[in-house]
């Protein structure tokens, strides 16, 4: 276990329930072509030390590495230097109920392009809402 900082934040964690069958979540989460299709481009594998780039528009490739896989229960892979992104699928009576998990954050840290941990992590916080509601759009669609 890592040591964590005093100044820690809090993980972003959201929950959304999706009416669509686990597989068709965890394709959605768990391939390149599905997370292009609602996050980002990307040259995603779901292999565990697979390191792969998504695509963030003005920030340009962010580094990545799938650190854990689990069909269709559960994925990890770091983003940059500081997160960890986890989706996690629990079927529910034929719907799927997804959690994100976007950790990693500390108020002492900065991102790679200067920006305080605390502000992003504001930022990502809405964002996130969107983007699940972007996933749900594409499984449910």
């Amino acid at each position: 276990m890592e040591n964590k900082s005093p100044n820690t934040l809090p993980d972003i964690r959201q929950t959304q329930l999706l009416n669509a069958p686990i597989q068709k979540v965890w394709d959605a989460v768990a391939t390149s072509e599905g997370l292009a299709a609602w996050f980002m481009p990307n040259d995603f594998q779901p292999v565990v030390g697979h390191e792969f780039h998504l695509e963030a528009g003005p920030f340009g490739k962010s580094p990545c590495k799938v650190t854990e896989i689990d069909p269709p229960h559960r994925l990890s892979f770091e983003w940059g230097k500081d997160w960890l992104l986890t989706f996690e699928l629990i079927e529910k009576d034929g719907q799927t109920e997804v959690t994100l998990i976007h950790s990693g954050w500390d108020a002492d840290k900065v991102t790679e392009f200067g920006q305080a941990h605390a502000m992003v992590r504001e930022r990502m916080g809405h964002g996130w809402i969107g983007l699940l509601q972007k996933l749900g759009q594409y499984v449910e669609g």
